[in-house]
């Protein structure tokens, strides 16, 4: 599978995401520059966290106007696989490819700790091998993370099974205590409807390796090279 993994000034996580698929899953990844238009040539795209143009205006606002992102956008809507993660996630909203906006947590304050997610579809490509039910632990580490929708979107999101991951406790609950940020309904990650495009606020890539503390992000990873190879016959 061939991966492309997007670079703005203030990614800071470009590196670990490429690290991960390059060197634990074996995959073949190339960076996209913010200023070069996005050539195609690739099967997934990453969008990674990091602070984009230095989170001026809002996360993500000014990001969704690069050259590269205008092409990931094409791609997103002709049913290529875009994933992001934390500032990706803010960018996937700003750009309209998700629905909702992510603010400012609840606390007001940066969070920075290891979280429980409780997956709650797996019928999408980032989530395939993964179990309904199942919880996965990851790191988070934003400011404006909080995630935010009204209420006729939540409804389809709920309706349409877009909610992929919930903030829970070690038993699997979901709680406010368990939430880090405030997100409405404990929401960690959706997808689009068409199920191509996913955003989540915890970093997959921060947990892929036994010296990490775990290897639950490999599930997101994993899911997507797998739905690529069931597409393509490999």
């Amino acid at each position: 599978m061939r991966w492309g993994v997007a670079v703005f000034p203030g990614s800071c996580d470009d590196d670990d995401v490429v690290h991960c698929l390059r060197h634990v899953l074996g995959q073949e990844v190339r960076t996209l520059w913010h200023k070069d238009p996005f050539d195609g040539g690739c099967d997934g795209v990453v969008l990674p966290g990091g602070f984009s143009y230095g989170d001026y205006l809002r996360a993500g606002a000014m990001a969704r106007f690069s050259p590269v992102m205008q092409g990931i956008v094409e791609f997103a809507r002709a049913g290529g696989l875009v994933l992001g993660i934390c500032n990706g996630f803010q960018i996937l909203c700003e750009s309209g490819l998700l629905p909702g906006a992510l603010t400012r947590n609840a606390s007001l304050r940066f969070v920075c700790r290891r979280v429980f997610l409780r997956v709650e579809d797996n019928r999408s490509p980032f989530t395939r091998l993964a179990r309904p039910g199942e919880l996965l632990e990851m790191p988070v580490k934003h400011g404006e993370g909080r995630y935010h929708a009204d209420g006729a979107t939540l409804m389809d999101l709920n309706d349409n099974g877009q909610v992929l991951l919930r903030y829970a406790d070690a038993a699997g609950e979901v709680s406010e205590e368990a939430n880090p940020n405030g997100s409405v309904d404990g929401i960690a990650g959706i997808c689009n409807r068409e199920r191509n495009v996913f955003g989540l606020m915890p970093h997959p890539e921060d947990a892929t390796e036994a010296m990490l503390g775990g290897e639950s992000g490999l599930k997101i990873f994993a899911s997507m090279v797998a739905e690529f190879r069931r597409g393509s016959g490999a």
